[in-house]
């Protein structure tokens, strides 16, 4: 079974993270534990929290919640400590989900993107995805290149 994950609003930036490299996370911007904890049970979420009470819930204390308490600050950081407790893969499916809302990307042809995107990139870029949700529009272009770059070096620690 895939693992899916919610963090809590205090690890929000880990679960961008979690998103590039291929991971379903939700974010929970919220301060209702009560209702963390439910959507997690009722979609089979592992939780991601800083938070101590969240871990002293009896569902999760218990054990019948998979959650897991970040102790790091930094984000990438986090998501080292994530990757080495659950053996993840950084190269899993990256750049798959939307980073703002985690729905699957799709992709669309450069014509479809046209009226889109901003002319430089419509000239420099061939393949684009498109979230079907928020309808953001993603392309290989430098914030990619600089992010592959981040998870290549995260992942040549992790060994």
């Amino acid at each position: 079974m895939e693992i899916k994950f919610i963090a809590d609003n205090n690890v929000g930036k880990l679960a961008k993270w979690l998103r590039i490299i291929g991971y379903d996370t939700l974010f929970f911007d919220e301060r209702d534990d009560g209702k963390l904890i439910k959507i997690a049970v009722k979609e089979g979420r592992t939780i991601l929290t800083r938070d101590t009470q969240i871990m002293e819930r009896r569902l999760v204390a218990s054990g019948k919640l998979k959650a897991i308490l970040i102790k790091q600050d930094d984000p990438k950081a986090q998501l080292q400590e994530v990757v080495a407790k659950l053996n993840l893969d950084y190269h899993r499916n990256p750049f798959s989900l939307c980073l703002e809302c985690n729905q699957p990307l799709m992709p669309k042809s450069r014509e479809e993107v046209q009226k889109l995107v901003p002319p430089y990139v419509f000239k420099t870029q061939d393949h684009y995805m498109e979230c079907p949700v928020c309808h953001r529009i993603y392309w290989q272009g430098t914030h990619w290149q600089r992010m592959s770059k981040e998870l290549n070096e995260l992942a040549r620690e992790e060994k």
